[in-house]
C-alpha cells in the first residue's frame, strides 16, 4: 500500500551555505512550514528518498556541484513537487536550463520569504498570496526562456534550424514554442 504524499508545507532546502539555509529554515518554520536542509547533491537525494518533500528550493552552486543536477531526480521521485532554483548567479541561460530540466520557477538571491512563498503558491496567515507578482524585478521563467530564444534567433539571423541547434533543441520544439507567443513581427492585423 502506497503512503499518501506529504503536504506541500514540507520542504527541502539545498544550499552549501549553512547559515543561509538555517536562517531560511527558521523563517519558514515561523510560518508553519517544516523543512530539512542539505548542503550537497548526495545529501539532498538521501533526504528526499527517505521522505519526499512537497517542495525543494535548490541553490545553483553547491561547491563543485550544481543544483541543476537535482531537478530531474527530484521530479521523478515526486512529480507534483514544486522545484524552485534560487541563486545568486542568475542568468537567462541558467533559467532556460532549469526549465528544460523540469524546475517550476527560478528566483535570484536574495529572495525574500514572501517571494518564495508566492512562487510556491503557499499562503500563510501573515503572508497572504499577493495579487500581483511578488517582485517587480523578478522575471518569470517562461519570459526569460522567451527572451533567450529571441536572442538566439537574433544571433542566427532568424534561422530556425540554426537557432534550434544553438539552443540544443529540436527544430519542431522551437517552432511550437515560437507559435505560443507571437513576436512583434507576427502581429495579427485587426486586433
Amino acid at each position: 500500500m502506497n503512503a499518501l504524499p506529504r503536504p506541500l508545507l514540507s520542504g527541502l532546502l539545498v544550499d552549501d551555505d549553512p547559515a543561509y539555509a538555517a536562517t531560511l529554515q527558521r523563517s519558514l518554520a515561523r510560518r508553519g512550514i517544516e523543512s530539512r536542509t542539505a548542503g550537497s547533491v548526495r545529501e539532498a537525494l538521501d533526504l528526499a528518498l527517505a521522505q519526499p518533500p512537497g517542495f525543494a528550493l535548490l541553490d545553483l552552486k553547491l561547491g563543485h556541484e550544481s543544483g541543476l543536477q537535482l531537478i530531474r531526480p527530484l521530479r521523478e521521485l515526486r512529480p507534483d513537487m514544486r522545484i524552485v532554483l534560487v541563486t545568486g548567479y542568475a542568468s537567462v541561460a541558467t533559467a532556460v536550463d532549469a526549465i528544460k530540466r523540469g524546475a517550476d520557477d527560478y528566483l535570484p538571491k536574495p529572495a525574500s520569504v514572501p517571494a518564495i512563498l508566492a512562487v510556491l503558491g503557499i499562503e500563510t496567515p501573515d503572508t497572504p498570496l499577493p495579487a500581483a507578482p511578488a517582485s517587480e524585478t523578478m522575471m518569470p521563467l517562461r519570459r526569460m526562456e522567451w527572451e533567450h530564444i529571441q536572442q538566439a534567433l537574433n544571433d542566427t539571423g532568424g534561422n530556425i534550424s540554426a537557432t534550434a541547434r544553438l539552443l540544443g533543441m529540436h527544430r519542431r520544439s522551437l517552432q511550437r514554442k515560437l507559435g505560443k507567443r507571437p513576436g512583434p513581427e507576427r502581429r495579427i492585423v485587426g486586433l
